[in-house]
Formats: C-alpha cells, structure tokens, sequence
C-alpha cells in the first residue's frame, strides 16, 4: 500500500471536517425544527462559539497589528526616512495578519506544516499567473533598497511627470499639478529611465530666443543681459552659478540666443515665467525685432 503524502492527508482531513460539520448541522436543524435544543447545543459549542471566537480574534488582532505597525515605522519616518518607514509599517503589518491566519487555521485543526505543503505545490502556478504582480513587487523592494526617488520628489518616470504621493510594494502613486492621480505598476518605472526632477535645491532657467539678423550682435547681448540683471534677487550667485547669454546658432530667420540663470528649484517656474517677459520687453525697448519664420515664393510666367 502507498503511503499517503502529507498534501493527501490534508486534503482527506478537510473533506472529513466538512463531512462531519454537514452532518451535525442536518442533526442540529432537525432538533430545532422539533423543538429538542439539547439536540442543537453541540452546535453552538462545537461552531457558533468558536467562529464568534476567530472573530473577534481576527478583529483584534488587526487592531494590534495597525497600532504596532504604526509604532515600530513611527522612528523610521522620523529619523531615517518616510519610505523607508511606510515599507517597515506595512512589513510589520502583513507579518502579523500572516501569523494571526496561520494561528486561526492552527484553532480549526489545520496542520502548518501540511497546509504549507499545498501552498508549496500550487505556488509555481500562481506564480506564472501573477508574474506581472509579482515582477511589480520586486521592483518596488529595489525601490525601497536603492531609493532613487523618495515621497514628495517630482519624477519623469513611466510617461508621467508628477509628484509622488506613495511608495507601495506593487504600486507607486503620483498626484499631478493639475490633481490629478496616476497609480503606475513598480516594473513599468523600473524598467525605464527615471528622472528625478526635484533632487537637487537649485536648477537652471533656460529660456531661448531668436533675434533679427539686422540687430547689433554687441547690442543684442547687452540687451539679454540686462534682462538677466532685473531677475538678480531671485538668482544664485557663485562659481558656474549666476546667469549667461550665449549666443546657439545662425537660423534660418533669426539669430538664436540662450539667457540662462540659476535659481532656487522651488522658484523655478515663477523664474523662468518672469525672465521670459523681461527678455521680451527689454528686447521691445531697444527695438531688437523677434522674427517668426517667412516664405517667399517666386511665381513666373511660363513663356
């Protein structure tokens, strides 16, 4: 005779749990049915008062489990970092709820060690169906390890520029400036290039601008450069800082020129609108014109 495994054994015990159950309930319903509630007692003993009991063991211990996921993250927000610290609080949380079911599952008869057989046996065939969920879960355990990017950072990552909001296992989510919400999988961002926008405190306005070629190349800078100037109290002063004219290239309309000026990166967009408008006007003042790409077409009579 073969020897049973332990996944048949399990699987037997549980079909006989089910059985036995089926067969009291029939005996139970028949005594309230004839009004003999002796008949119904094992019932309430044997599964009414232990369900009520996993329950309010399952409500319990998911109160527990919040409140000491919340205090062990609590000095790794503080101290270390809020993603790191968000990651820790769910590790603790789901590391509790898995041994609060195991518990619960333990009370009803269920063997560990055989029911973790099972789970083992089905594994790999739910890991080709969730590989995508579960390629998203690496990708944010490398997320969390090497953190280039943490909450509250602007990213260019996956087709979406916006602020992060969370760091999840699977899921990032991004709040956009418009507010609106983008949940992104960890593989998609990881599998691409990632552009902190936000990583560094100070960054480089650029604006550009094309300028007639009858104006003055001498007269022109000048002119940018003042328009440089009247942003100076919101420019970073330094070495490689502060702000440049260059003069790009020889187009096909206009000259192009660059005005570039360092500032703040929370100042970055009020900088870049501001210089913009003095490049305009200053360029308005000293009668320097702004081409816009012309056509000439030459119409001839055919002889």
């Amino acid at each position: 005779m073969v020897p049973q495994t332990s996944e048949e054994e399990t699987t037997n015990g549980i079909q006989q749990a089910a059985s036995r159950a089926q067969h009291d309930l029939e005996l139970a319903w028949e005594g309230l049915k004839e009004g003999d509630f002796g008949r119904a007692l094992p019932l309430i003993t044997e599964y009414l008062w232990p369900a009520v009991q996993v329950l309010l063991l399952l409500i319990v211990g998911y109160m527990i489990a919040k409140l000491i996921a919340r205090l062990v993250s609590k000095p790794v927000k503080a101290r270390v970092d809020e993603t790191l610290g968000r990651f820790v609080q769910q590790l603790v949380y789901y590391a509790i709820m898995i041994s609060l079911l195991v518990a619960v599952l333990g009370r009803f008869g269920f063997h560990v060690t055989s029911f973790a057989a099972i789970l083992a046996s089905a594994g790999f065939a739910i890991g080709m169906a969730f590989q995508g969920t579960l390629g998203s879960f690496a990708s944010g355990i490398m997320l969390l390890v090497f953190r280039p990017f943490k909450i509250g950072d602007v990213i260019s990552a996956a087709g979406v520029t916006a602020k992060v909001n969370a760091i999840d296992l699977f899921n990032t989510t991004f709040d956009t400036p418009d507010n609106r919400r983008f949940i992104v999988p960890n593989s998609a961002i990881t599998s691409g290039t990632i552009e902190n926008i936000s990583h560094h405190d100070e960054r480089r306005v650029d604006v550009s601008v094309g300028c007639s070629y009858d104006a003055d190349l001498k007269q022109t800078r000048d002119v940018l450069t003042k328009a440089a100037e009247a942003v100076g109290q919101k420019t970073i002063q330094g070495e490689g800082r502060g702000f440049q004219v260059v003069l790009g290239d020889l187009g096909d309309s206009s000259v192009g020129w660059t005005v570039r000026v360092w500032t703040s990166a929370d100042d970055f967009w009020a900088v870049k609108e501001e210089l913009t408008e003095h490049v305009k006007n200053h360029l308005d003042a000293a009668g320097i014109g702004i081409p816009y790409p012309t056509m000439d077409v030459n119409v001839s009579n055919a002889a």
